[in-house]
C-alpha cells in the first residue's frame, strides 16, 4: 500500500490464519484494514467520499495484494481521474469478480449500524449474502435498480406517460419477484445457521430473538396491483414506495427491536453472530473462506465473551486481522492467550506507530 491516509509504505507478507495488529489509537491500524476493505468492495467503511483515504500531498493511493491461490488484485485510487482496478493484470469494469475473489466482513463500530440504523445498511448486509452464493442475483438486482431509476422519472414528470409506466411496471416486478424470491431462499439457508452460531456466542437470548423478512410490499399481496394501487401516492413522493427496495430484516426479542433490549456488548456479540453466520455459510455452500478484518476486538466485550468470539472465528478457518491497542487485551487471566490453540506459524504479529507497521 502507498498513498493511503497516514500509512508510510506498507509492504508486509501475512499470515493465511491469524493477523494481530497492535499500537495506539491514531496510529494507522484502522487505516490499513480500509485498504483491505477498499481493494476488495470499492467503498471505505470509514468515508463516503474515497479522496479524503490518499494521503495529503500525493496524488493517488495504489493498494495491491497477491492471494495465497496466485490471484493478483490491483487497485489504483488518483485524485484526478477514474480508479483503475486490475485482477491478474486484466482491467475490471467494476467490482464483481474482485469481490467474489476476495469475501470480506467487517465487525467493528460501524456494524451496529445492523440494529440502530436504517433499512438499507440491513439491505446491504442480506444482499452481500445473497451475492455470494446465487449468482444470478446481481443481474436481477442490477435490473430492478434500473427499472425503478425510470419508473421514478416518470413519476416525478408534470404529465404522466401511462403507456411508458405500464412497460416500465411489468419490468420492474419480474426483477423485483426475482431478488424477493432469491433474498427469502438465502434466509431459509441463514437462519439456522446463524441460530447455531447466536447459540455459541449467547445463549440465553437464542430462543426469544427472532428475524423476520419484510420484502418490501404486503405478504400476499401481487406487486403489480400493489405499484396500482398506490399509485397516486407515488406521484405525490415522486418515487415508488413499494418493492424489494424497501426491504428490511427486522431483529426483534420478544417482539420488540433487539437495539432497545441489548446492552452494547449484547448487541456487539448479535452483529458478531450475523456477520460469522454469512462467512459460515459461505463456506458450507461454496467451499470458499471469507476475510475478517475485526477492528479493536476487546471494545465493549468483556474478556469471557471475547473469548467466545474469538474462538469462534478461529473455527471458520478464515483469514483474520485483528487489531487492538495492547497485546494484553487479547488474553484471559484464567485459560491465557486467546489464541494460544494455534500453532505459532499462524499467527503474525505487527506493531503499527505513527504510520509504520513493523513486525
Amino acid at each position: 500500500m502507498t498513498g493511503l491516509r497516514n500509512l508510510v509504505d506498507v509492504a508486509i507478507d501475512v499470515s493465511p490464519r491469524l493477523n494481530i495488529f497492535h499500537g495506539e489509537n491514531g496510529s494507522g491500524k484502522t487505516s490499513l484494514l480500509e485498504g483491505i476493505h477498499l481493494l476488495s468492495s470499492g467503498r471505505s467503511f470509514r468515508s463516503a467520499k474515497l479522496d479524503p483515504l490518499i494521503t495529503h500531498g500525493k496524488d493517488e493511493a495504489v493498494i495491491f495484494s497477491q492471494l495465497t491461490d496466485g490471484l493478483r488484485i490491483g487497485l489504483s485510487k488518483s485524485r484526478r481521474r477514474r480508479h483503475l482496478l486490475r485482477l491478474q493484470d486484466e482491467t475490471q469494469k467494476n467490482w464483481e469478480s474482485v469481490a467474489r475473489s476476495l469475501p470480506l466482513q467487517i465487525i467493528d463500530s460501524t456494524a451496529f449500524q445492523l440494529l440502530e440504523g436504517g433499512p438499507k445498511a440491513r439491505r446491504r448486509f442480506l444482499d452481500w449474502g445473497v451475492f455470494h452464493v446465487e449468482h444470478s442475483f446481481l443481474t436481477a438486482w442490477r435490473d430492478s435498480r434500473k427499472c425503478l431509476a425510470n419508473r421514478n422519472a416518470l413519476l416525478k414528470a408534470t404529465r404522466l406517460d401511462r403507456p411508458q409506466l405500464e412497460a416500465w411496471d411489468r419490468e420492474f416486478v419480474v426483477a423485483s419477484v426475482k431478488v424477493d424470491a432469491q433474498r427469502g431462499a438465502y434466509l431459509d439457508r441463514f437462519l439456522p445457521v446463524f441460530k447455531e452460531v447466536y447459540a455459541q456466542l449467547e445463549g440465553s437470548h437464542v430462543d426469544s430473538l427472532e428475524i423476520r423478512y419484510d420484502r418490501g410490499w404486503a405478504e400476499g399481496a401481487n406487486l403489480d396491483a400493489e405499484l396500482v394501487r398506490t399509485l397516486e401516492v407515488d406521484r405525490r413522493y415522486g418515487s415508488t414506495q413499494l418493492g424489494p427496495q424497501r426491504a428490511d430484516i427486522l431483529l426483534l426479542l420478544d417482539r420488540t427491536p433487539a437495539v432497545e433490549v441489548l446492552s452494547r456488548g449484547q448487541q456487539k456479540i448479535l452483529v458478531s453472530a450475523l456477520k460469522i453466520a454469512q462467512g459460515r455459510l459461505l463456506s458450507e455452500s461454496l467451499g470458499v473462506e471469507c476475510l475478517y478484518l475485526i477492528d479493536d476486538l476487546p471494545s465493549e466485550l468483556d474478556p469471557e465473551n471475547r473469548a467466545r468470539v474469538f474462538s469462534t472465528l478461529l473455527s471458520l478457518d478464515s483469514q483474520l486481522f485483528v487489531t487492538c491497542v495492547e497485546l494484553e487485551s487479547l488474553a484471559l487471566a484464567s485459560e491465557g492467550s486467546l489464541f494460544a490453540a494455534l500453532d505459532p506459524s499462524e499467527i503474525a504479529q505487527f506493531h503499527v506507530e505513527h504510520g509504520r507497521i513493523t513486525t
